[in-house]
Order: C-alpha cells, then structure tokens, then sequence
C-alpha cells in the first residue's frame, strides 16, 4: 500500500477530533491532580513548586490511560462526520473499497499502539520515580511504608538472612529500626542482630548502635548489647528497596521492574499473582489503541442515523470505555486466580473486542 491523497485525507480527518479528545480526557484526569496540589499545600504544607512539580510528573500516567480513549472519540467524530456527509458513500461509488478507505485508521491504531507501550515503558516509570522521590524527598522526609520493610538474602555459608526495618530516610539513605534474624540450613534461628539504624554508603550497609544476640548448637546464648558499627550485608541496595516498597503497586513499575522483582525472591505468593498478572496486562493494554479504533468505525457510521452531535460521540465513547474496563477488570481477577494462563486472560478484552468489531466492520462494508 502506497501513501496517497486518501490517506492524508483520512488521517487529516482523525487529527482534529482526536486532539479534542486527548484535551478533553486529559483534563478530567488532571481535575483530581489539581485537588491534590491544593492538598498538598495546604494540609502537608508542601512548597508550592514541589507540588506543582508533582502534578507534571503524574501527567504522563494520564496521558498512557486517555489515548486509546481520544482515539476512540476522535475516530467515533471522524466517521460520524465523514458518513453523515455522505463522503465515505461518494468514495465507494468511485471504485475505492470500504476496507482501503478504512485503512489509514487502523494503521494508525497500530502506531498508536506502539507508542502508548514506548510511553508506558519508558517515560511513566521514570515519572513515577521523581514524583515518588519528591514525596519523600521534600514533602515527606521520611518515607514511611504501610507496612514493614522485609528483606530475605542468602548467606554464604547456607542459610538465610532476614532483614526487617519499619521506615527508610530518603535523603540519608538509611532503614530505620533495623531487625536481622540469621537462619542456618535447617532453618534454625542463630543469630538475632537489633540496630537503630543501618546507613548505606560505598555500596555497603552499617549498623549503628547495634546488640548481637547468638544462639549456640549447644543452647547457650552469645550477647554483645553495644556495638558501635558493623558493615552487613542486607541483599538488596537503597534503589532496589525504594522501587520495591514505595512503588509497592506494580502497575506504577515497567515490566522490566516487574520481572525483577518477582525474580528477587521478596515476594509473597498473592503478590506474585498480582505482579504476574499486572506484568501480562502491561503488554495488552496498550493494542487498546487498536481495538477502540477498530470498533469505533461501525458505531461512527450507525450513530449518525440517529444523531451526528458531538455530544453522542462522546458519550458512547464512554459507554464503550466503560464495558471495555469492566471486561478486563474480570479478567484480572481471573488471571490472579488461574495464574498459569494470566497471559491468556490479559488478551481476552482485546479479543473480544476485536471480534465485535470485526464483525460489525464486515456489516457495514457489506451495507
């Protein structure tokens, strides 16, 4: 297929109303952000460039959500427009299949597609990061986690290490209350180390005011109460601890964090169903481009039957939206639950979808 007039044409058609959408999306998303910087500033006293700043790192989220939904609106307008100006009939009637006129619109799901998974890998984790850093960093200080801060490592000699800490200074690069519980092969407790703090600096971890308690084989008990330093070795860097614990929800990490952390061993088994499954939608989610098109060709020619009004088009734009996350909302769920088939059930709105799109695409090239 060479680029001709008629996809100009078609595509110069999409542009605009696709530019509404994304507009118009955005700013309902970006409604409850600016909330939240009134919150910010008013009840956490944050500055207010910090929380201006984290209203921008949080756009990016929004934008990767609202594209396939300014594709579907903008795509919906286009064809009402084209069809209710009796363009699209005029271009049948000169010898041009319904398919080869339809086509720009659907390459243009699939770029978009491509690009909403670029921005999704590669500029919301980074945004997420800053904005997580900001947090803590200037609003928080400290960054306090809901729940305690669980470390398991391997030791050199066999065992396990299991390191507990109840919060974490970003700006110091320390863990707070610090726990290490030491397990031989047989998983018998053998060394029980409590620290006030454990700073991280020159790729090592040091524990302040530190008390050694060892349990011996032969039931006696070792203790040292006041240890001034000791440099141990927790398993996992302050960088690895911030992304694992503050962006405690995978779906504000890329698949490749998810994946490692699943592979780190940290994990317990419900979130593992949750990381796994999230790391299967991430790689769905965003053909949602493709498909809203896909589906949005029909409609955009029945709908002008009734009502050619911008209004309808963004109204069952919604409508379509909805039943679409509805859909993969349960199949979430069943991912979580059967987890060997996750991939399967991330793809299962996406196919669905495209099966009622395509059939009622063949309906409307045969009309």
């Amino acid at each position: 297929m060479r680029f001709t007039i008629l996809d100009r044409y078609m595509l110069t058609e999409l542009a605009s109303p696709f530019v509404f959408g994304l507009s118009a999306f955005t700013l309902i998303f970006a409604a409850t952000e600016i909330l939240n910087i009134g919150k910010l500033v008013s009840n956490e006293h944050a500055p207010l460039w910090a929380a201006l700043l984290v209203f921008g790192w949080s756009l990016p989220a929004d934008i990767v959500l609202v594209i396939p939904m300014a594709l579907l609106l903008g795509t919906l307008l286009a064809v009402q427009r084209l069809s209710g100006e009796s363009e699209i009939t005029a271009l049948k009637a000169s010898g041009i299949t319904f398919a080869r006129i339809v086509a720009p619109l659907l390459a243009v799901g699939i770029v978009m597609s491509f690009v909403t998974l670029y921005l999704q890998e590669g500029v919301v984790p980074y945004a997420n990061d800053q904005l997580t850093e900001i947090e803590n960093n200037v609003i928080n200080h400290v960054s306090a986690f809901s729940r305690d801060l669980t470390v398991s490592a391997p030791l050199p000699g066999g065992g396990r290490q299991v390191t507990i800490a109840t919060a974490y200074e970003p700006h110091t690069r320390a863990l707070l209350h610090v726990t290490l519980i030491q397990y031989d092969n047989h998983n018998d407790p053998r060394q029980v180390v409590f620290a006030d703090r454990a700073d991280f600096a020159a790729d090592k971890w040091t524990l302040q005011n530190s008390s050694v308690y060892r349990f011996n084989p032969d039931g006696t008990t070792l203790a040292e109460p006041r240890i001034a330093q000791q440099e141990v070795q927790i398993g996992e860097n302050p960088t690895e601890l911030m992304k694992r614990m503050s962006n405690d929800d995978p779906e504000n990490m890329s698949r490749a964090e998810i994946a490692d952390a699943v592979r780190s061993g940290q994990l317990t088994e419900p979130e593992i169903r949750k990381y796994v499954t999230t790391y299967q939608e991430k790689l769905a989610r965003p053909f949602a481009c493709f498909v809203f098109i896909l589906i949005a060709i029909p409609f955009g020619l029945r709908s002008i039957r009734t009502s050619g009004s911008t209004s309808l088009g963004f109204g069952l734009s919604l409508a379509i939206v909805f039943v679409y996350y509805v859909v993969m909302t349960i199949c979430s769920f069943a991912g979580e639950a059967l987890l060997a088939s996750a991939w399967l059930w991330a793809w299962v709105p996406n196919i669905l979808f495209t099966a009622i799109g395509l059939g009622r695409l063949r309906r409307a090239a045969l009309a």
